[in-house]
C-alpha cells in the first residue's frame, strides 16, 4: 500500500506566469489537509521559462512536489500519461495548469467520488469562462458526437479536472488526443454506472495564451472514429470489416442485377455503362474489406494469446470457506 493518498498531475506548456500562483493555491489547499498529497507537474517540452519557474518555487512549496520535464512537446495526452504513471496516490487527480480549472473543488470530489462509490468523477464546467465561437461551441459539438457514438452520457468530456481510482486509471493508456476519451476507456473497463459527474468552478484565464481553438474539433473527430474501432471491435475486428465488406458486396451485386436485368432482358449494351464499372470496384472492395477482417481477427487472436491482455478486468476475487 502506498502511503500517499491522492497525487495531483498537472500538465503544463509555456505556462511559466500561472507556476507561482498554482504551486501556492495547491499547497494552500492541502498544507493542513489530513491527505497525504502529491503534486506531480509535468513540463511538455515548453519554449518559455516554465522550467525555470518549477525549479524556483517547488522548493518553497509546503506539498511534495515532483517535476517531470519531458524531453519536447508530445502534447497533453502524453503528458497526462507521464503524470500518471509517476503518480503513487490510491487516488488521482488531474487538471489544467492555467488556473481556469478551481484546485478547490479536489478536497470535495475526492470525498463525492468516495461516497458515491466511482472510479471517475468528471468535472462539469457548467458556468464556462470561455469564448463562445472559439471554444464552447467546438465543446459542445465535440461532446455530442461522443456521447451519441460512446453512449457514455456526460455533458463537459473536455475538463480537465477529474478524480480518480488510481487502479482503475493506470489501466488505460492513453495515445494521441485521447486524453478527452478518459472516460469512454474507463466506462469499458468498469462500467458506466461507475462514472459520475459534478459542478465544478471555472475560472477565465488570467496569464498566457489558450493553446486550443475550433481546429481541435476536426481532430476529436478522427480520434472518435479511432475509439469506436477500440472500444467496440477491438476483440474481433472481422465483424467491422466483415460489415462493411457484406454491405459494400450488397451494393455491388444490386447492381450486378440491374445491368443483368437491363443487358439480358432488354437488350442495352452495358460495356460503357460507368454503373459497370462501379459495380467492379465496389466488388473488388468487398473482398478487401473481408479479407482485411480475417487478417485482423489473426492479429487480434495472437495479440491476446501472446500477451497478458484480457477482455475482461476483475474488480474483486473472494473465496469463502466454512
Amino acid at each position: 500500500m502506498t502511503d500517499i493518498d491522492l497525487s495531483i498531475v498537472v500538465p503544463m506548456y509555456n505556462e511559466e506566469e500561472n507556476v507561482q500562483p498554482l504551486i501556492q493555491k495547491i499547497s494552500s489547499i492541502f498544507v493542513e489537509h489530513s491527505l497525504q498529497v502529491e503534486l506531480i507537474v509535468v513540463n511538455d517540452g515548453s519554449t518559455d521559462n516554465t522550467a525555470k519557474a518549477l525549479a524556483a518555487h517547488a522548493a518553497d512549496a509546503q506539498i511534495n512536489i515532483r517535476c517531470i520535464e519531458l524531453q519536447r512537446n508530445f502534447g497533453q495526452t502524453a503528458a497526462m500519461q507521464a503524470g500518471i504513471d509517476a503518480a503513487e496516490g490510491e487516488f488521482i487527480a488531474t487538471m489544467d495548469g492555467d488556473l481556469q480549472n478551481d484546485p478547490a473543488d479536489i478536497p470535495r470530489m475526492l470525498e463525492e467520488l468516495q461516497q458515491r462509490d466511482l472510479d471517475l468523477l468528471q468535472g462539469w464546467r457548467f458556468d464556462r469562462q470561455d469564448d463562445l465561437y472559439s471554444r464552447k461551441i467546438p465543446s459542445r459539438i465535440a461532446n455530442k458526437l461522443i456521447q451519441s457514438v460512446t453512449g457514455v452520457k456526460l455533458h463537459d468530456y473536455g475538463c480537465s479536472l477529474k478524480v480518480y481510482r488510481a487502479e482503475i486509471l493506470k489501466q488505460v493508456r492513453l495515445y494521441g488526443e485521447m486524453h478527452r476519451f478518459i472516460p469512454v476507456w474507463i466506462a469499458n473497463i468498469t462500467g458506466p454506472n461507475r462514472i459520475g459527474e459534478t459542478k465544478v468552478s471555472h475560472h477565465a484565464r488570467q496569464f498566457g495564451e489558450s493553446k486550443y481553438g475550433i481546429s481541435r474539433t476536426f481532430r476529436v473527430i478522427v480520434d472518435l472514429l479511432a475509439a469506436f474501432f477500440f472500444l467496440r471491435f477491438r476483440a474481433r475486428p472481422s465483424h467491422f470489416f466483415g460489415i462493411l465488406g457484406l454491405l459494400v458486396g450488397l451494393i455491388s451485386g444490386v447492381i450486378f442485377v440491374y445491368l443483368g436485368i437491363d443487358k439480358f432482358i432488354f437488350g442495352n449494351d452495358i460495356g460503357n455503362r460507368p454503373l459497370l464499372l462501379v459495380s467492379n470496384i465496389l466488388g473488388m472492395a468487398s473482398l478487401q474489406f473481408l479479407t482485411t477482417g480475417v487478417l485482423a481477427e489473426m492479429m487480434s487472436r495472437i495479440l491476446f494469446q501472446g500477451s497478458e491482455h484480457k477482455e475482461y478486468v476483475v474488480r474483486h476475487d473472494r473465496l469463502n470457506r466454512d
